[in-house]
């Protein structure tokens, strides 16, 4: 552990932390050494316990669908892979050496001590025994006994023989495939290889070609084989793995014509196609007690030997003395010797046992599907280790063995990547995704164990509510909220508010409180019981601006929007504009506007001056700003005795002042300094908005009021300058403190104010230009006030704008201001000329010229009055051609009037009115053409009055006829003007000779001769 006291200049101790680091280090490396194993191990049961109570095992042999397990007793137990007996032969009368099994599983050959080799059909009763009369060690049957009529067997055993039987019509007959070696320890077919092991050492015969292929030495300072017998296991077709003693060699079989290699002995026969080549091979610490494919690698059964001295002892002595074994041992090492694991097997009885008392079978596969520490489905092997009294169970730890040892070992987080990384068994996910937080949990490792909460809980809402209260229990649930599932899976409301209330009381949780209630859909909680926990910590010193806005949107998701203004004010936040302008806030911002005067009227009060007595108004503020020394206005001394205003006091001048309210208002107010501060422009517009109810007045005395540090008088010049383009009347009482502002902040501005306005004194605007050197505006000003002369003299000494000038001499509508101009321009030669060429079609350029003294020197005075010249010639051009344009339009003006004249003007009655409206609907369009002579103009009542007819002299009222009026006052009836017809054309033929070509046009197209005045007609003549 490491010391948690430190010293005070952090120095002592520093050896103890080391020396603790140092172990913690080593903890944490063995840790890291301890490696998973590969295999898991069980018991044999079913019938095994009982069949070895009374024997011993002996041998074991392991089909795809069976086992056979020979023990002491000369029996072959048949059982299936639970351990149950399925089938008994009781063939021998000793121990059973060896069993094998042919490729199908549907025979067993057994060979024992009693010199018999036994052939069982599990299927059938068929039984073959052979007698041999010499004990027989080892046996193997034809991969393909059940399929070939052959039923080909080897066998051999201490007799040193190895015989070859075979079926044929006179029998089994038997073959010696070798002989005189010594005894033949093991024995191995696969396909059409046989592979067996006697004292000098390992040999390979080709059953295709009938001859032998190698022969591999014994391993030297090995045991005797009948102290350790060799271990032989096809892992190919190929592949041949023999272990013996402490050597493993690993042979390949190859066809190739080259030499052997490594040592290898190749058969002399020149026919030979094959040879072995020794791929892989190593030397161990230990007895090979059996040897087994493990996909890639290598099983192998250790006989751990005892140490004397300090070393193993690998005589070829017995391997153990009686009693002092140590646990059986299985390894998986590579072909390089490299230890993948290593697993000690509790062995019932194993203190007594020697090397060859076990054996190690397996369950013969297809291929080497072992990838990455797992075997695929239906590919898995079992591996079965037998010693006397025990049968052991070896296979493959599977995903859930490799979850659970990482479980057991603390590796939560690798065993829920290993249950994700299967996809599925979702039961599985939930037991070991709460184990791992319930390891967190203990751990106070709470941040970690919220961030895992998604992956594990998934869309469980029950395991999500569950795990909810139980951080909240723990007063963690802080954390855990940024997690927390707002849709599949949605929780229980009261889970959300619960959530939200966690993050109330610690200020550094405030921001995490603003975030989520944003991010939350109002749907999923209810408001109340947030904002009630909320509202008691706003006005502590715990209070933060975030839990202040998250409670503002909680007032807004509560429909509460005046209490939400009320902080977003207090907050001066940007979008309190947008906010109001979206709820329609516009009499409730009014209403917090207006407290401001009021708030601070109720703040004013008087100090007592201590020279003249006067009372002197103030604020509280000013007082300590100005630290109680605060000047009075009569006496210029400073007035001290601060006392507030009471009603007793009628006398006082400022009887609108009242005490200060000793209540201060229970929701904030909002600044109109920092509501400009946030947005002016927007600010500026709401404040306008509502000028009839805020007062100008107020609103500039609350902006140069205000205490916050800003630049007071340009947010006054923003406020007033929008003010006056909206309505300029309102803010009139302040025009002359926008001639100082605008002269301050917008110079180019002024001119227009200036002119504008007429609500400021001239003077003081004068006198501010002067200041500020604004030399138009003090042009326009002194125009203003009357003195037209200085202001020339400014426009000419100072801007020496000649142009200007002309334009100013010319508005005034003076005549001594043209000799005032004239006469400062005297004084400077440059300004003649300039003057002679603006004043043109204002003063005669020679009144100029006999003004200018003799003598005097002009400046490009050639060019200028060239210059004059030209411009008078294209001017009195330009003159001529306007008037003769002029006349021009005027006589055609005349013309088309006195055409215009000669026209009549038709008055109908009321129902000729109706009928001629009827033919005109049904009128073909040549008789629009033809009322286009006279101009109709309909009247609804009848004439009335003492006019008669010119021809007829009847009265216009006596007749129900329609009258036709000509400009020169004459009337007549249509039918009596009609009558006349004869007379009017021949009238209009002398009369319209002299009309343009235009009119006579018009008669034609109207189809009718133009009515005329029969009258003025004859008159004309």
């Amino acid at each position: 552990m490491v010391s948690n006291q430190t010293s005070e200049n952090g120095v002592d101790g520093d050896d103890e932390r080391e020396e603790d680091d140092a172990e913690e280090e080593e903890e944490e490396v063995e840790e890291e050494e301890e490696e998973e194993p590969r295999l898991k191990y069980q018991r044999l049961g079913g019938s095994v316990p009982s069949l070895l109570s009374n024997d011993a095992a002996a041998s074991i042999a392991v089909a795809e669908r069976m086992i056979a397990l020979g023990t002491h007793d000369g029996t072959v137990h048949i059982l299936d892979f639970q351990g149950n007996q399925v089938k008994e032969c009781t063939a021998h009368t000793a121990t059973v050496n060896d069993i094998s099994f042919d490729s199908e599983g549907e025979y067993v050959g057994s060979c024992s001590d009693d010199g018999t080799v036994v052939i069982n059909g599990l299927f059938t009763d068929e039984k073959l025994k052979f007698e041999y009369h010499r004990p027989m060690k080892t046996i193997a049957l034809d991969p393909d006994f059940s399929r070939k009529p052959s039923r080909r067997f080897v066998t051999g055993g201490l007799a040193g023989q190895l015989f070859l039987n075979m079926k044929n019509w006179f029998g089994y007959s038997k073959k010696i495939l070798h002989d005189g070696e010594g005894p033949i320890h093991a024995v191995q077919w696969r396909t059409n290889l046989i592979a067996w092991a006697n004292d000098a050492g390992v040999k390979i015969y080709d059953m295709a070609n009938n001859q032998r292929i190698t022969f591999i030495e014994r391993p030297r300072g090995s045991p005797r084989p009948e102290l350790l017998l060799p271990h032989l296991v096809w892992q190919a077709d190929t592949l041949l793995v023999i272990g013996w003693g402490t050597s493993v060699k690993i042979a390949a079989i190859k066809t190739n014509q080259s030499s052997g290699a490594n040592g290898l002995q190749r058969s002399l026969s020149i026919t030979s196609t094959k040879y072995v080549d020794i791929v892989a091979s190593f030397q161990t610490s230990y007895y090979i007690s059996g040897i087994a494919p493990f996909g890639d690698n290598l099983v192998v059964l250790a006989y751990i030997l005892e140490e004397e001295n300090g070393e193993k002892d690998f005589s070829s002595g017995p391997p153990a003395r009686q009693g002092t074994a140590q646990r059986p041992e299985v390894r998986i090492v590579s072909w390089k010797n490299d230890e993948l694991t290593t697993d000690a097997l509790p062995v019932h009885g194993y203190e007594h046992y020697k090397a060859k008392d076990y054996a190690l079978a397996h369950v013969p596969f297809s291929g080497s599907s072992y990838s990455g520490g797992q075997w695929a489905a239906g590919d898995e092997p079992l591996y079965y280790i037998v010693s006397p009294k025990d049968v052991v169970i070896a296979r493959p730890r599977d995903a859930e063995d490799h979850i659970s040892w990482l479980l057991q070992h603390g590796w939560h987080e690798k065993a829920l990547a290993a249950v994700e990384a299967r996809q599925g068994q979702t039961e599985l996910l939930d037991e070991v995704g709460s184990r791992y937080l319930d390891h967190l949990i203990v751990e106070r490792k709470y941040a970690e164990a919220a961030s895992l909460c998604s992956k594990i809980l998934r869309g469980s809402a029950s395991a999500w509510e569950r795990w909810v209260f139980h951080f909240a229990h723990l007063r963690q649930l802080p954390v855990l909220v940024p997690y927390i599932p707002i849709e599949n899976p949605q929780l229980n409301d009261t889970a959300y508010e619960v959530a939200l209330v966690s993050l109330v009381a610690n200020p550094s949780f405030h921001k995490l409180l603003l975030t989520t209630v944003k991010s939350w859909p109002s749907t999923l909680y209810s408001s109340t019981p947030v904002i009630s926990a909320i509202e008691p910590q706003i006005n502590t010193s715990s209070a933060t601006d975030f839990l202040k806005e998250a409670l503002a949107e909680l007032y807004v998701i509560n429909t509460q929007y005046e209490k939400a203004l009320a902080l977003y004010a207090d907050l001066m936040k940007p979008e309190i504009f947008y906010f109001i302008e979206k709820h329609s806030l516009h009499d409730i911002i009014q209403d917090k506007i207006c407290s401001i005067s009021e708030a601070d009227k109720a703040g004013k009060m008087h100090i007592l001056c201590s020279g003249c007595e006067s009372r002197v108004a103030t604020t509280e503020g000013e007082i300590r700003a100005s630290r109680h020394r605060i000047l009075c206005s009569n006496c210029a001394l400073i007035a001290h005795s601060p006392f507030r205003m009471s009603e007793r006091d009628a006398a006082c001048p400022f009887k609108s002042c009242t005490t200060k309210n000793q209540e201060e208002p229970s929701a904030p107010i909002m600044r109109v300094a920092e509501l400009m501060l946030l947005d002016s422009k927007k600010a500026v517009n709401l404040l306008i908005q509502h000028r009839d109810l805020i007062p100008p007045s107020e609103i500039v005395e609350r902006l140069f009021g205000t205490s916050r540090k800003c630049d007071k008088r340009h947010l006054v010049h923003v406020y007033l300058h929008a003010l006056f383009e909206i309505d300029p009347q309102t803010g009139k009482d302040f025009h002359d403190l926008q001639v100082e502002l605008y002269a301050e902040y917008e110079p180019k501005m002024l001119l227009l104010f200036l002119r504008s306005s007429q609500h400021y004194r001239l003077e003081k605007a004068y006198e501010i230009c002067m200041k500020k050197e604004l030399v138009r505006e003090q042009v326009f000003i002194l125009g203003r006030m009357g003195n037209a002369k200085q202001a020339l003299a400014v426009i000419i000494n100072k801007l020496e704008d000649m142009e200007e000038a002309v334009e100013f001499v010319t508005v005034q509508h003076d005549d001594d201001l043209w000799e005032e101009l004239i006469k400062q321009c005297l004084r400077k030669p440059d300004m003649i000329g300039m003057l002679l060429e603006h004043t043109v079609g204002n003063l005669d350029p020679l009144y100029i010229v006999k003004k200018v003294p003799d003598g005097l020197e002009i400046p490009r005075l050639r060019d200028r009055l060239v210059k004059i010249v030209t411009d008078y010639r294209t001017e009195t051009s330009l003159r001529h051609g306007c008037n003769d344009i002029l006349k021009t339009d005027c006589v055609n003006l005349l013309i088309k009037y006195y055409k215009e004249a000669r026209r009549a003007v038709y008055l109908g009655i009321e129902e000729e009115a109706v009928r001629r409206k009827r033919e005109d609907d049904a009128a073909s369009p040549k008789a629009d053409r033809a009322a286009n002579g006279v101009k109709h103009m309909v009247v609804k009542s009848k004439t009335r009055g003492g006019g008669r007819c010119c021809l007829c002299f009847d009265p216009f009222y006596i007749q129900n006829i329609s009258v036709v009026v000509f400009f020169c006052c004459h009337g007549y009836h249509i039918s009596c003007l009609t009558g006349a017809s004869g007379a009017m054309v021949g009238a209009n033929n002398r009369s319209d000779s002299d009309d343009n070509d235009s009119e006579n046009e018009d008669n034609k197209s109207s189809g009718s001769p133009r009515m005329r005045c029969v009258l003025c007609t004859t008159a004309g003549r």
